[in-house]
């Protein structure tokens, strides 16, 4: 029986398939991501590619990426990149994301935005009609404001939560940034850009997870298909 972690895996290594060498590659992170970053390492190890160079979008994929022996760089030395490989938490039927709760939005969003292509990968049950049907909008902001603004996005509507760690130490969860991450869990959004508008314009609002406009294809796979989306 094929399980969605099989599903996962096998839209991760058709993602793969896209690189070429020469490329710089953005590495995404998350349980999908991970496959990625393992695939594109076997890929290098026996010789089927060979001349890319990756950007992780967090210090868990860098670590990941080291022990796959994938070569690192930088945005400062390489501001633009070819590929970029993502999972996602939510995809509307436009492409447009819900992303975040693996706790990297912030680069995640940096290293999309700076991509000439986006790949997203992901099983079919990240498949949505509207976005906040099935999965929180991670909202990362600076510690000083939480707050009030767990009180502004309580105002939007959201039932906002702090995101804690997973050590069992009943601590905040902190980004890779130093920042801490509030899940707000809305109704579903008939125009994400106005939640998101209101929410990136309030001060100690580092950045959301809702990606509009960044996805180039999502490769998804079904339980008897691999399937390519295109906006």
């Amino acid at each position: 029986m094929t399980t969605l972690e099989d599903l996962k895996k096998q839209a991760a290594e058709k993602a793969v398939e896209l690189i070429e060498p020469g490329m710089v590659v953005g590495l995404g992170t998350g349980s999908t991501a991970v496959y990625a970053v393992r695939a594109l390492g076997e890929m290098l190890q026996n010789g089927r590619l060979s001349h890319i160079i990756a950007i992780p979008t967090s210090e868990a994929t860098a670590t990941l990426a080291r022990e796959c022996a994938i070569p690192l760089t930088t945005l400062n030395d390489h501001p633009i990149i070819d590929l970029t490989i993502d999972g996602a938490d939510e995809i509307a039927p436009n492409l447009d994301l819900t992303k975040g709760l693996g706790g990297a939005l912030l680069r995640e969003k940096i290293v999309a935005a700076a991509s000439k292509r986006n790949i997203i990968i992901a099983d079919h049950t990240k498949l949505v009609d509207k976005l906040g049907s099935r999965a929180p909008i991670p909202v990362e902001v600076v510690g000083f404001a939480e707050r009030p603004l767990t009180l502004f996005l309580e105002s939007l509507g959201a039932r906002v939560v702090q995101r804690m760690a997973k050590d069992g130490t009943g601590n905040p969860f902190i980004t890779d940034e130093g920042n801490l991450i509030l899940d707000c869990h809305v109704a579903p959004l008939d125009d994400p850009a106005v939640f998101a508008q209101a929410v990136i314009g309030r001060p100690g609002v580092v950045e959301h997870g809702l990606f509009l406009g960044l996805a180039t294809q999502a490769i998804v796979a079904m339980p008897n298909e691999v399937v390519i989306l295109s906006r």
